[in-house]
């Protein structure tokens, strides 16, 4: 049975259980869970980070801890009952732990492994701490260094600060706000700015000395020296090296290491430096034999610089090695360093190039007590303390120190009968009163120990020796009387013994008879001539001599005129001595009771060190003379007091406070003193406002605190001893005391008056006074004193009053004060400090010290007083809600509305009070209770005060809610702040509805409430979802949702506004969108809901809803982009809102709003996650268009149009698109007018014309069309730019303008342009974005882009995506699936612009564009078989399905891919079939045998290799299976429909075999020699193919029409002079291969080839060499139709799938090897270039035009070839000039009906590129002898004219079938119907009068395509399309394209005014409308 658990409530998991039984919970180690229940050793509980799942677990999996329960049962919370530290280090441990694998991840290495080390750090402490095996101490370390940890690993997290009090957590509710604002802020400052440590130490560690020249002991002294004031400023450090130069002591560190203590902030500049000298211990000279002499001398070896400057700058720890110098001269030693440091370089140099002196140096900061905690292993390991000289900037008492320092500064020796100089040693003895030598006290510094003498180096041969070496003496007091230094002077012989010799000797006394010291400085010794030892024994004898020149009387004239002395100088740093007369005096005062006078007066003269030395003393003898005297010296022992306590003010001093306070408490005995303090004090205070000098008395008030002090003291003592004797009269003085400070603080005097000033030095010190008057007077007695004394302020003051900031310091004192603690106290203070802060606050004036005050105030009131104290509380919130509350929140919008300074230190100030101001009021606020709130509503009379308080709280908790206001990571104090906010609001909006409802209604009010509340809710640091889990989960136990709980207040208000709801529509509803957009369900439900009510208050007001339509749309755009809103919410909109309106009567409008947002939605949020992704790909630019596009027709927003349009500008520009680019921001250019309408500032764009900016915008574009080489589009803008300046007579422009558009028509002809390939592609499944989801495009490819690299970019761009593997549409099942299926392959394009195609003489560079621009259509051919398959001839059976794709916009356009709009499939018949691939077979061969005709081709290969390819084929049957299939008797019977079609099939081969006849010929002509044989072996195949066919002689008609091609013309090659040789750039024909082929039957020789057809081919050849139309091409013979029987047409093969491969017809796949190794990687089989037939479906029957029997025309021109077809001034073989009239007569019928003009447009004044695009014109023939015609579209489509086949390819290799695009060129003349054109003109109208009024019509119409149907052309190779057959015609050079003033009257347009592709008979689809012209200023 389950029962409850009672104790055991909490624990942790200590191992895994992966909860397999029935209901168990899986439980992971380190796991925290809580037990509900127990049953026979299983608990059932839950783990903490996922409550929601309860289980059960095996008990012993589960280590129990103790914990304490809150709200005991069913929503209990436990809490473990442990250390804090200990519960936040675990809580933190965990979420660093996820976060730290997430840096593994991002590969924050650094990071990764720091918080790492610091995390096992963190366990490794707890684990200390867990134990509890530590002291306190060790435990207080270890809780900050965890703490220390914790806060490092969040801060670089970017977690939030926590709030600590004593390594605790503080939980803010416990605390008030102003205090946990304190200790926020107290954390952030310690973690900005440490705080600049005042006192400094070098640490010092010398390594070793490394010098070439070694091999004598060493001694090196480090000192730092003052470059400025030339004066050492510490002792010395004393380091002995042995010969090797490294320390001679190395275990003992502190022999090697110092510290340098306590040097000030001013010691660290730049002319601060380390000096050291080395001295060598050895002979004399450092070059002397060993044996010359054994004794030691101590030597100048050589002098180190360093500044301690350069230490600021470097590492913390840095190894220096440092030059060493050495004297130029010996004499100068003494001032080497202050050479080395003035750099005088001619008295030093380096010692040797090799020697240097290695030193480990670093600074340390702060004071030596922090350095041993910080550095433990330093002073464990032992380090040598080395003083500064004197004392630091701070005195310590208790200090204990007693350093004589003595300098030998140098010597004045007489030679001594010598003739060289001395080598003079001073040798130095302390000795004691008996004349004993002091052991150990002669120290040279610091690391060494003191030794008994000390020995000065020796200079060689100098008599006036410089030495400059400092000793201490580090005396005892006790031994200081009667001491004495003795210096003896002995000459070092350099000679074989080495001796010393004793010559003289000096002394000093070390403490004057008087008992002072020797005083400081240099002394002048007498040098006493002493030869013997012996006589120095007894110092007594000596003694009594004079030891100083100084000291001797006046008679003594012959020791003074002696030339010998010797110079000192001494420095005394003791705590316990004085130099100081004075003093002594002073001290002893009953020794001479006469000199008390004096030694009071000249107390104030003793230094200050002096005094603090014996400040007990002191204070004991001033006592004991006012005890003693009062009458007498009261007045001067109290100024002699007032000077020691101000002294102890002075920084130096201050820590002697507590020595003087020590000293009241233990010591003082002046039980008496307080009357003569209080009377003299009186006596002061009395003569204030008399006194002309006001300086004494505030020194006096200065020391207020100490008197008082004193006085109380003094009356405590009076009072234990008496028995409380004298209470009244002590009361009585202090209130007369009292009377008289406030008689003078009365008293209103000028700013500038000393009394003024006065006032100010009391106020300063009057609170430190409170504590001392609680001790004998009760908190009200006292509380009385400082109310009266504070009230008697005047209260009328200057700002400019220096009283008025002292005034409210004081008031902060007094807040601060024990006394203001107690709430006795309180009430009776409160009113007059309130009164005070007030008016500072009312005026803003000294804000810092207001805030300061009110913190004080504030955190002294907490609602969780004790109930005793509630009233009392209670009480005090109320007088300060009444006093300040309004004048709080003035000064937050004040400060908060300032400009900040421009100071870094200012600046910082500023946000600190505007913080604690917060604080204040959130304080403040907190303690509001509902009583409170009632009494300060009621307490406004009239409503415009409630109103503008109202206005000003709601104004003040915006402020509050800024990011800015806090710091980042202030989470905590951001969460109280709203805790504060949404509690007042609660209560605020009941007033509201009481107060500002119905007649009363006030709309600004209401609008500040509810813009608090949205943007309450949308704060960052109250969106949960982005919180940690743990983190969520405490803000959610500690204050829920805030969130929801605003918006249930915002819907509730929202109802009640009835009526009044029409003035916050449409203002809120952005604001309320922005809220339903946090992903907090419970909060959408709540408000979604008021979008209904505003539709139907819209509805009722204006009847429909517009407003709530325009501002919902606009708001999502900028919301949506800023990453708000999900799938789930726009989901969630749909479904509320629909449900809402179910029953409106405004129903259908309402749906239609809810679909066109929703839509909105899921085209935002698709850009959205598209936009997340790095490089610009095309889901990117789709997503984009498809937004751009939305806004334009289905929103008509125009700003927010132009806004995506230049989105999409920048993504193509990133892409390098720039054709693209150029689309697109033509949109925004076609929305503008040539005009002077100024345009506002917008986007990049300056404020404006607009025509300046249809400048820019037009220049810009063509910068990019140039850039995307589409040069044509530039031309055209070119132009218009151009008649713009020309209108302005901008000349200059103009001529540039001019310039561009030749040098763009120079590049269309120079430079090489690629053809782009084009690819369907087919997204399917519910996974895609809604803009690709089951949709299909085409896309146009990049340069050099193929299918398969194309297809691994989508997949690429897809990951997820699947390839499908076939060409066939998919099912439902595919397009509902949730998933993402690619379906890609290739399509070919159907140009529009067939009359330039078609055109003779255009170049192919021209061509080239025109094959893949403004391109609507694109088809791909599918072959199957229809019926039963023929195994002996599959070409009966062999359909083709042709699909054509027509997509909404043309490429290229604004995006390289656009969506395809409708499919068109037709199944072409086997016999169409075999036409079209006969048709592209002829025009292939006739192509190269041109090319070689002009010379175009370098080599004749192409040409072999084509007609070899034709003629051999009868491997595979050739035409013949044709014949087999379609010229038997069956299947004429079987479809007498075809019978035209047979006789066009028969018409074609008999043509090949004409032009293969031709091409045998040119053959013949440029064969090689080498080649000769195969082109025999070619002409004896032709002959068999020609019998097969059974063709002996060709027709008449055939006869009568040579060969003749496009280059024919003479007249072209004026045109066109140079020809293009084989370039890329060149005409491309791919030709492939074919399933009709000949069956080689019959062999005929050569011979029979007919002469007439030699003689027409030199007369070609012969004309064609003038040929300027050049075609280069590089031909396959793959394709030749004669090459293969088993290959499908050529419209299958390529395109087919593998899948359709497999059929019999494609086995034999291995035949394409020898064929496609001629094919460049370009020329692979995925090209098209050829005519587009009309579909079957479409032709329209034939009419009859002349004999039947005859062709109908040219069978190889597709029908625009046909209607623009005019005569050539020249035929072929017209070299005889031979007119034959009636068979032009026959021909011009067949060829030259009239051109039908072009259907009249409506009146659109849209210009497009494609009317100015520059085409050709036809102009009319020169030489014919009929007019020419051109036939009607009807007769053109009854010409039996096929186009030339498409061709399909495919491969598995990619994993998705490919389709290449089809060989057609779709014409526009075969697509137009007959309805769209009037019926043609009759056969008699010329074709000069065609073309002049297509010339008109086209100045008439000015609607060229529309821009999105132009694009950037990455051009194909250009295709020429030949003459007819028979007569060349003639044309004229083409005209220049029209300029654009004669086209155009307005603006181009995105949309023509007639659709192109209406042409083909597919009824019109409406275009989406363009915008309405706004009159926008954007």
């Amino acid at each position: 049975m389950w029962i409850p658990t009672e104790h055991e409530k909490y624990g942790v998991v200590l191992a895994s259980f992966r909860g397999t039984v029935q209901h168990g919970l899986p439980l992971e180690i380190g796991d925290t869970v809580q037990l509900l229940e127990k049953c026979e050793g299983w608990y059932r509980g839950f783990v903490h980070k996922n409550p929601n799942a309860k289980g059960i677990f095996p008990c012993t999996y589960v280590h129990l801890k103790n914990a304490h329960i809150k709200n005991k049962g069913q929503f209990e919370t436990v809490i473990p009952t442990e250390d804090s530290v200990i519960t936040e280090m675990t809580s933190t441990l965990r979420d660093w732990g996820a976060m730290w694998k997430r840096l593994y991840v991002k590969n924050e290495g650094d990071l990764f492994h720091r918080l790492w080390h610091v995390m096992n750090e963190i366990l490794d402490l707890r684990r200390q701490v867990l134990v509890g095996h530590l002291t306190n101490d060790r435990m207080k370390d270890v809780k900050q260094h965890i703490t220390a940890r914790l806060d490092w690993g969040n801060e670089q997290l970017s977690l939030d600060l926590v709030p600590r009090r004593e390594f605790s957590m503080v939980d803010p509710d416990e605390i008030s706000v102003t205090e946990l604002f304190k200790l926020m802020e107290h954390r952030h400052r310690k973690k900005e700015t440490p705080v600049p440590a005042s006192t400094h130490h070098l640490f010092v560690h010398m390594k070793s000395l490394m010098s070439s020249n070694l091999g004598e002991e060493l001694e090196v002294f480090f000192h730092i020296y003052d470059g400025r004031e030339n004066r050492p400023l510490s002792e010395r450090f004393f380091v002995r090296l042995n010969k090797n130069g490294v320390p001679k002591s190395p275990e003992k560190t502190e022999r090697q290491c110092t510290l340098f203590v306590d040097l000030g902030s001013s010691d660290l500049r730049k002319d601060v430096y380390i000096v050291v000298h080395i001295m060598r211990i050895g002979r004399m000279g450092a070059g002397e034999k060993k044996n010359l002499c054994s004794t030691q001398y101590r030597r100048p070896f050589g002098c180190a610089v360093v500044s301690i400057a350069d230490l600021l700058t470097a590492d913390s720890k840095d190894d220096h090695l440092l030059k060493v110098y050495a004297c130029t001269t010996e004499s100068e030693w003494y001032q080497i360093h202050e050479n080395i440091i003035r750099k005088v370089n001619s008295r030093y140099n380096l010692s040797g190039s090799n020697t240097g002196l290695a030193v480990s140096l670093q600074l340390l900061h702060g004071d030596i007590e922090q350095l041993r905690r910080e550095y433990m292993v330093l002073f464990t390991r032992g380090v040598s303390i080395t003083k500064k000289l004197g004392f630091s900037d701070i005195i310590m008492p208790g200090e204990m120190r007693n350093d004589l320092y003595v300098t030998l500064e140098k010597g004045e020796f007489e030679k001594g009968g010598k003739s060289v100089a001395r080598n003079v040693e001073i040798t130095v003895y302390v000795l004691d009163i008996e004349g004993q030598v002091m052991k150990s006290y002669v120290a040279a510094g610091s690391g060494e120990p003191g030794g008994d003498e000390y020995h000065s180096f020796v200079l060689y041969h100098n008599n006036s020796p410089r030495w400059a070496e400092q000793i201490k003496l580090p005396i005892p007091v006790d031994m200081f009387r009667g001491a004495h230094v003795r210096f003896e002077f002995r000459h070092c012989s350099t000679k074989d013994k080495g001796e010393k010799k004793l010559f003289g000797y000096s002394f000093v006394h070390l403490m004057q008879e008087d008992g002072r010291t020797l005083p400081d400085g240099t002394h002048e010794l007498i040098i006493h001539k002493c030869e013997e030892n012996a006589n120095l024994q007894d110092s007594s004898r000596y003694l009594k001599l004079p030891f100083s020149k100084a000291n001797l009387p006046g008679n003594n004239q012959a020791v003074k005129g002696t030339k010998e002395s010797f110079w000192i100088t001494s420095f005394l740093c003791s705590t316990k001595l004085t130099q100081n007369g004075d003093m002594l005096d002073l001290l002893k005062w009953r020794a001479h009771p006469e000199r008390i006078n004096d030694s009071l007066s000249k107390l104030k003269e003793i230094d200050g060190s002096e005094i603090v030395k014996f400040l007990q003393d002191t204070l004991d003898t001033l006592f004991g003379i006012l005890d003693e005297s009062s009458q007498r010296y009261g007045l001067k022992v109290f100024d002699c007091l007032v000077h020691i306590i101000n002294l102890l003010q002075d920084s130096k001093f201050q820590h002697f406070k507590p020595v003087m306070d020590t000293y009241i408490e233990s010591h003082f005995a002046g039980a008496l003193s307080y009357r003569d303090l209080i009377k003299v004090l009186k006596w002061y205070v009395d003569r204030i406002i008399d006194a002309e000098h006001q300086d004494h008395i505030q020194q006096v008030l200065k020391a207020t605190e100490y008197i008082f002090k004193y006085i109380i003291q003094s009356r405590r003592l009076f009072a234990l001893a008496t028995g409380g004797q004298s209470e009244e009269e002590f009361r009585c003085c202090v209130h007369e005391l009292f009377m008289s400070i406030r008689f003078f603080l009365s008293q209103e005097n000028k700013i500038t008056s000393p009394v003024t000033q006065t006032q100010a030095v009391f106020l300063r010190t009057f609170p430190a006074v409170y504590g001392e008057l609680l001790k004998i007077f009760t908190v009200r007695e006292v509380a009385g004193f400082v109310r009266e004394t504070l009230g008697s302020l005047p209260a009328t003051a200057h700002a400019e009053c220096p009283l008025e900031a002292v005034k409210l310091h004081c008031i902060a004192e007094t807040v601060e004060s024990q006394l203001y603690t107690n709430p006795e106290s309180r009430c009776i203070l409160l009113p007059v400090v309130l009164r005070l802060l007030q008016a500072h606050m009312q005026e803003q004036r000294d804000l810092v010290m207001c805030v300061r005050i009110l913190t004080s105030m504030l955190s002294l009131i907490r609602k969780e007083d004790s109930v005793t104290t509630e009233p009392v509380v209670s009480e005090e919130v109320d007088l300060i809600v009444d006093s300040l509350l309004v004048v709080l929140m003035r000064t937050i919008l004040e400060i908060t509305n300032r400009p900040q300074p421009a100071g870094t230190n200012m600046r910082l100030q500023f946000q600190d009070i505007t913080g604690e101001f917060v604080a204040c009021l959130l304080a403040l606020l907190r303690q509001m209770s509902d009583k409170h709130y009632q009494q300060l509503l009621q307490a406004f009379t009239s409503k415009d005060d409630l109103r503008d308080f109202l206005l000003q709280i709601f104004t003040v908790f915006r402020i509050l809610i800024r990011p800015e206001m806090f710091p980042k990571d202030w989470t905590v104090m951001r969460l109280v702040t709203n805790n504060v906010i949404i509690t007042t609001v609660l209560y605020l909006s009941d007033a509201l509805r009481k107060n500002f409802l119905n007649e009363k209604f006030d709309y600004k009010v209401w609008d500040s409430y509810f813009y608090l509340s949205v943007i309450f809710i949308n704060q960052p640091c109250l969106q949960l979802e982005s919180f940690s889990p743990s983190k969520r989960k405490r803000v959610l136990e500690k204050y829920g949702d805030m969130r929801v709980m605003m918006g249930c207040e915002i819907f509730s208000m929202w109802q009640n506004l009835g009526e009044h709801k029409l003035n916050f529509i449409p203002a809120m509803i952005g604001p309320f969108l922005e809220v339903t957009l946090v992903p907090q369900p419970d909060l959408r439900n709540v408000m979604i809901p008021i979008f209904h009510d505003m539709m139907d208050w819209e509805q009722r007001r204006s009847g429909n809803f517009k407003q709530v339509e325009a501002k919902l749309i606009d708001k999502l755009d900028s919301l949506m982009s800023e990453g708000k809103g999900d799938e789930t919410y726009r989901e969630l909109f749909n479904s509320i809102l629909l449900k809402k309106i179910e029953r409106e009567t405004w129903r259908e409008s309402g749906i239609s709003l809810i679909a066109t947002v929703t839509r909105l939605m899921e085209r935002l949020l698709d850009y959205r996650d598209c936009m997340k992704l790095g490089e610009v790909d095309g889901k990117k630019i789709g997503c984009t268009v498809s937004l751009l596009n939305f806004y334009k027709t289905e929103l008509n927003k125009e700003e927010m149009y132009i806004r995506y349009i230049h989105k999409l500008y920048e993504l193509h520009l990133k892409a390098q698109n720039y054709t693209e680019a150029s689309y697109t921001l033509l949109l925004y250019d076609e929305l503008l007018e040539w005009s002077e309408r100024p345009l506002r500032e917008f986007l990049n764009y300056p404020m404006q014309s607009e025509w300046q900016r249809k400048e820019y915008l037009h220049l810009t574009i063509v910068q990019n069309f140039d850039r995307g080489k589409c040069w044509e589009n530039g031309i055209i803008l070119c132009r218009e730019l151009a008649d713009q300046y020309e209108s302005y007579y901008d000349y200059r422009n103009l001529s540039k303008m001019r310039m561009m558009e030749a040098s763009l028509y120079d590049k269309i002809m120079d430079q090489q342009r690629l053809e782009p390939e084009f690819f369907r592609v087919g997204f399917y499944g519910k996974k895609f974005p809604f803009f690709l989801r089951n949709k299909e495009f085409v896309c146009r490819g990049h340069d050099y882009e193929r299918l398969e690299a194309f297809q691994q970019r989508m997949l690429n761009e897809f990951p997820h995506a699947i390839a499908m593997q076939h060409v066939n549409q998919p099912d439902q099942t595919i397009y509902q699936a949730e998933a993402q299926y690619l379906q890609i392959y290739a399509v070919s394009p159907i140009p529009e612009s067939q009359d330039v195609l078609q055109r003779d003489g255009v170049p192919d560079n021209i061509k080239s564009f025109y094959k893949v621009n403004h391109i609507w259509r694109f088809r791909y051919d599918r072959p199957f078989h229809k019926g039963t398959k023929d195994k002996e001839n599959e070409f009966k059976s062999l359909w083709v399905e042709r699909t054509t794709l027509t997509l909404v916009q043309s490429l290229p356009g604004i995006s390289r891919w656009f969506e395809v709009e409708k499919r068109e499939l037709v199944e072409v018949s086997p016999l169409e079939n075999a036409i079209e691939v006969i048709e592209n077979k002829n025009l292939q061969l006739r192509t190269l045998i041109a090319q070689c005709q002009s010379r175009q081709m370098q080599n004749i290969n192409p040409l072999t290799m084509c007609l070899n390819g034709v003629i051999d084929a009868a491997v595979n049957g050739g035409l013949a299976r044709y014949q087999e299939a379609f010229f038997v008797k069956d299947y004429v019977v079987n479809h007498p429909e075809d019978g035209e079609k047979i006789g066009r099939l028969r018409e074609l081969m008999f043509e090949q075999a004409h032009i293969l006849e031709y091409g045998l010929a040119v053959h013949e002509k440029f064969v090689p020699q080498d080649m000769r044989p195969l082109h025999k072996k070619l002409v004896d195949q032709f002959h068999v193919m020609k019998s097969s066919l059974g063709i002996q002689e060709f027709p008449a008609y055939v006869r009568a029409s040579p060969v003749h091609f496009t280059n024919g013309s003479p007249r072209s090659s004026c045109r066109n002079s140079v020809p293009n040789i084989i370039s890329p750039d060149g005409a491309r024909v791919v030709a492939r291969r074919s399933p009709l082929t000949y069956p080689a039957v019959n062999r005929y020789s050569s011979s029979s080839l007919s002469s007439q057809a030699s003689n027409e081919v030199s007369n070609i050849t012969g004309q064609s060499e003038s040929s300027d139309e050049v075609f280069n091409m590089q031909p396959s013979p793959s394709t030749s139709s004669l090459s293969s029987n088993h290959s499908a047409s050529p419209n299958v093969t390529s395109s087919a799938p593998s899948s359709a491969r497999g059929s019999p017809q494609l086995q034999d796949k291995h035949k394409h090897s020898r064929e496609n190794s001629c094919l460049s990687s370009r020329e692979r089989p995925v090209s098209a270039i050829y005519p587009n037939p009309l579909d079957p479906a479409q032709r329209a029957t034939p009419h009859q035009i002349g004999d039947t029997t005859l062709p109908r025309s040219d069978p190889n021109l597709s029908a625009p070839d046909k209607v623009r077809a005019t005569f050539s001034s020249r035929s072929l073989d017209s070299v005889k000039e031979v007119n034959n009239t009636q068979f032009s007569d026959t021909v011009g019928k067949l060829l030259c009906p009239p051109v039908p003009p072009r259907p009249p447009h409506s009146g659109s004044s849209a210009k497009t590129l494609r009317s100015q695009s520059p085409l050709p014109t036809s102009r009319s023939p020169q030489k014919s002898s009929l007019p020419p015609f051109t036939p009607s579209p009807t007769e053109c489509q009854s010409a039996g004219l096929v186009s030339n086949s498409p061709v399909l390819s495919g491969s598995y290799s990619s994993g998705i079938s490919s389709m290449s695009r089809c060989s057609v060129s779709e014409a526009s003349g075969t697509e137009a119907t007959t309805g769209d054109h009037p019926a043609h003109q009759g056969p008699t109208m010329p074709n000069s009068v065609s073309s002049g009024s297509d010339e008109l019509i086209r100045r008439e119409n000015k609607t060229p395509p529309p821009y999105s149907v132009y694009e950037r052309s990455n051009p194909r190779r250009p295709v020429p399309l030949p003459h007819s057959l028979s007569i060349p015609p003639s044309l004229d050079p083409p005209a220049l394209p029209p300029k654009p003033h004669q086209l155009r009257t307005s603006s181009m347009k995105l949309v023509p005014a007639s659709d192109p592709r209406r042409a083909d008979g597919v009824p019109h689809v409406p275009r989406p409308r363009p915008l309405p012209r706004k009159v926008s200023q954007l």
